[in-house]
């Protein structure tokens, strides 16, 4: 055990010695909010400097121009928050130890809020007329906006203090070492190590003070309230991910399903430009067993064109001639009609959510999962695009994996149908999770993987998606977060965007990561006038940390891909 551990504790000794050299030249001084007041100039453009804490980085302008109903709060008085602040929370970094309950003596309770037509609660601040339409981006980007620059450590992390630097540089550093990974990843399968009273008391709070803080906005919505404040102090944006299990019954699915619109709620009631998205699986709100019927009968639909599905509304496509179907070897039984009514809830379930986010502002990311039921996923999704994204502004938002073989030829069917009728379309595109899982599948039914056949062929995938994407937000029915940690995928995103002319400001371009990942690209993105959010996955600890191992345990490649972040951080 002690060879093990020995070798990333052994690295604590030249990390601070390279902190000691960077961290002299940081200047870490609190900076006082009223330094830095609005921009008087009535362009609508963000002004980006390199102060963490400038106002002028968030600029009403930059959410999103949709109807926002303050009136309406009123219904969730089971949730109780302070009034969201105006301005930047005093606090200038997002990496602190995730922040404890609220102890304030006197919370308003939202049953407690003003209507919309009262001014106590800044109306005019969060008012629509305080938004920008897309209408009056430039087409140019804006000339006082610097260029993408990932190599200056000193500006990039100028945010965060010493003692976070450190914190940051040695979870890094732990989660770079493949050895202690594995050795978590062992442990933490351990049904019998979890439920020890020992490990519970001993080993649970030391993971919490270190991994889980890093990586993780808090076990609570009060908790990762602070932490996106902070976020939102530094100039990012955030993504709150509830981390919920895959959904066994409808029960289960109703459970899941209050938590997110919970959620949405409570974003409602954070600085009006700290948050960019909510995000769903639809595993969680739908059941799997459901999930995976409905996926065989696609797939045989597709193997079948006369195949009649009656259940089946509209949708656009989602398999193409390359994409895989040996999870369906023969014909499936058709839904019983216990099935099909089961399915209608979860389409009930996912309309409701709908609803609420576009009550509150939000768009809804729909993650994406394993291919024995992201074929149902892209089937639910689809149709929530149809229903709700009525104008160019797209409210919900698919998930591409680009380390799928159909991805590219799946994405172009979509693009071609919803141009063809007029649906405007939103993506995320991210590289995939379920590669360890994906092969052994394949494998074990003696079929070829659906997975690139190399990391080379999927940056390609990806980095040639997201060209496609950005073509089609200057057609004006498309949005795209383009969700990486490659800093040069990053690079080629920016160069596109300059080429077609796009303004680093359109809400219908951005960027995302993970907390405590790719903060180099992050910051970088951000200083250089893009919209960045962060992915803040948070819930009870025993619940989110097998989450995160999994994680771990599908993407190494990604958490090696720190280095960066270490070596401009020492």
């Amino acid at each position: 055990m002690a060879k093990l551990i020995g070798s990333p504790f052994n690295l604590l000794p030249r990390l601070a010695l390279s902190l000691t050299r960077s961290l002299s030249t940081i200047d870490t001084t609190p900076v006082n909010l009223a330094d830095h007041p609005p921009s008087p100039s009535p362009s609508p453009l963000p002004c980006i400097e390199n102060s963490p804490l400038n106002v002028a980085n968030h600029p009403s302008s930059t959410c999103i121009h949709r109807p926002q109903k303050l009136a309406d709060h009123t219904s969730s008085s089971s949730i109780d928050f302070q009034k969201r602040p105006s301005t930047p929370p005093s606090s200038s970094s997002y990496m602190a130890t995730t922040p404890q309950k609220a102890t304030t003596s006197s919370p308003s309770p939202i049953d407690k809020y003003p209507s919309s037509t009262s001014s106590s609660i800044g109306i005019n601040e969060y008012s629509p007329s305080s938004c920008i339409d897309f209408d009056v981006y430039p087409s140019t980007p804006s000339s006082n906006i610097g260029p993408l620059d990932l190599k200056n450590g000193e500006a990039l992390f100028s945010g965060m203090s010493s003692k976070e630097l450190l914190r940051s540089l040695i979870n890094l550093s732990l989660v770079a070492y493949e050895p202690f990974v594995d050795a978590g990843i062992r442990l933490m399968k351990s049904p019998s190590l979890l439920e020890n009273p020992i490990f519970r008391q001993l080993g649970l709070p030391i993971i919490k003070k270190t991994l889980y803080d890093h990586f993780c906005a808090g076990e609570d919505m009060e908790e990762a309230r602070g932490t996106l404040e902070r976020l939102w102090g530094v100039g990012l944006r955030g993504v709150l991910d509830y981390g919920l299990e895959d959904a066994e019954d409808d029960l289960g699915c109703d459970e899941n399903l209050d938590q997110f619109l919970k959620t949405v709620e409570m974003a409602s009631f954070l600085p009006p430009s700290s948050v960019s998205f909510a995000c769903v699986k639809i595993t969680a709100i739908c059941p799997l067993s459901l999930l995976e019927r409905v996926s065989d009968l696609l797939r045989w639909e597709h193997k079948d064109p006369t195949l009649r599905l009656p259940w089946k509304r509209d949708t656009l496509p989602i398999l193409s001639p390359s994409s895989p179907v040996y999870h369906t070897p023969n014909k499936p039984e058709s839904l019983s009609q216990t099935e099909e009514a089961r399915l209608n809830l979860a389409h009930e379930r996912l309309e409701k959510l709908c609803k609420k986010c576009n009550e509150f502002s939000s768009p809804l990311l729909i993650d994406a999962e394993y291919t024995t039921v992201q074929p149902a996923i892209d089937y639910l999704s689809n149709y929530a695009s149809i229903m709700f994204n009525k104008d160019e502004n797209a409210l919900v938002y698919g998930t591409i994996q680009a380390y799928l073989k159909d991805a590219k030829e799946r994405l172009v069917m979509v693009l071609g149908e919803a141009e063809k009728r007029g649906i405007s379309v939103g993506f995320k595109l991210v590289r995939g999770a379920y590669i360890s899982r994906e092969v052994a599948l394949a494998r074990s039914l003696g079929a070829p993987s659906p997975i690139n056949p190399s990391i080379q062929a999927t940056h390609g995938v990806y980095d040639s998606c997201a060209s496609l994407m950005l073509e089609n937000i200057v057609k004006g029915r498309a949005s795209v977060v383009l969700a990486t940690h490659n800093l040069e995928s990053g690079k080629a995103a920016v160069a596109k965007a300059e080429e077609l002319g796009l303004s680093r400001e359109n809400p219908r371009l951005q960027f995302a990561q993970l907390k405590g990942m790719a903060d180099t690209l992050s910051f970088g993105l951000k200083q250089a006038g893009f919209q960045v959010c962060k992915y803040l996955p948070y819930g009870p600890l025993d619940k989110v940390i097998p989450y995160l191992l999994r994680r771990a345990e599908e993407n190494r490649g990604m958490l090696s891909s720190s280095a960066t972040d270490r070596l401009l951080m020492g």
